[in-house]
């Protein structure tokens, strides 16, 4: 390599779940330049974690500001269409998968106290809808996948029973596990993911590249105290991983 001459990367980052601290932690310790590095988010920004709203208006920001790719996960779709369509099926889905402390992200830390009470559930949703639907909007906007020259990105999968992966329906780009990681893609370009944790697929936190060499998953389960891992690629490409540790934040970050 010349002197002086740029490094182009690919950096990605999946499965963030309100932790707010550690995804600022993780852009400082990958030193993310928007000049030179193209950033790709896989979703999954909302949910479980403390910080949803924090995290929702930093990568909305990011995508305005730097054309940071956006990617959409299961979470993100599930909280838009409880807020936008509002049937019990949904609302049940979404209790059950982290909705109290999005709520509290934008309704205050304490807002329900001791117990997730109806009335204050159903309060909760018209505030949200009523004062964020710039992030509704938003999330509705994310795309499914994004692809360059050597890798597809995409939060939860490719299905393999598709001859055109496009094509597939929506839900398998956010939804899908086993016959996704569990069967080869029969593609040229190596699958980047989240969704499942990484944990489940080698008992580790860290990234894990298929034995197949046809996808990597990145998703260190940060929200359930493991890690937020990066994944970066080179003009290469040439792998190197990156990650902080749940917790691992600094004062700059806290909220």
């Amino acid at each position: 390599m010349c002197e002086g001459e740029i490094i182009i990367r690919t950096l990605a980052i999946s499965d963030i779940h309100g932790c707010y601290g550690e995804f600022n932690q993780l852009l400082r310790k990958i030193h993310f330049d928007p000049a030179e590095d193209t950033l790709v988010l896989l979703g999954d920004y909302v949910d479980r974690g403390a910080n949803s709203r924090e995290v929702v208006e930093k990568v909305k920001a990011l995508k305005e500001d730097y054309g940071v790719i956006t990617l959409r996960g299961n979470h993100d779709q599930m909280m838009y269409d409880v807020l936008i369509k509002d049937t019990e099926e949904l609302n049940a889905r979404w209790i059950r998968n982290g909705a109290r402390q999005t709520i509290e992200s934008y309704c205050g830390h304490d807002y329900f106290g001791e117990e997730m009470e109806k009335e204050k559930y159903i309060e909760a949703k018209k505030y949200i809808k009523s004062q964020y639907m710039h992030h509704l909007d938003f999330i509705n906007s994310l795309d499914f996948y994004y692809e360059s020259a050597t890798h597809i990105f995409v939060h939860a999968g490719i299905n393999p029973l598709y001859e055109d992966w496009r094509k597939q329906p929506h839900d398998d780009f956010i939804w899908i596990r086993d016959p996704f990681y569990s069967n080869p893609t029969g593609l040229d370009k190596k699958v980047v993911f989240g969704h499942t944790p990484v944990i489940y697929l080698h008992e580790s936190e860290h990234i894990w590249f298929s034995p197949a060499g046809d996808k990597i998953g990145i998703d260190g389960g940060c929200v359930f105290g493991k890690q937020l891992n990066c994944l970066e690629i080179s003009e290469d490409d040439e792998y190197t991983m990156h990650f902080i540790r749940k917790g691992e934040t600094s004062l700059f970050d806290a909220v």
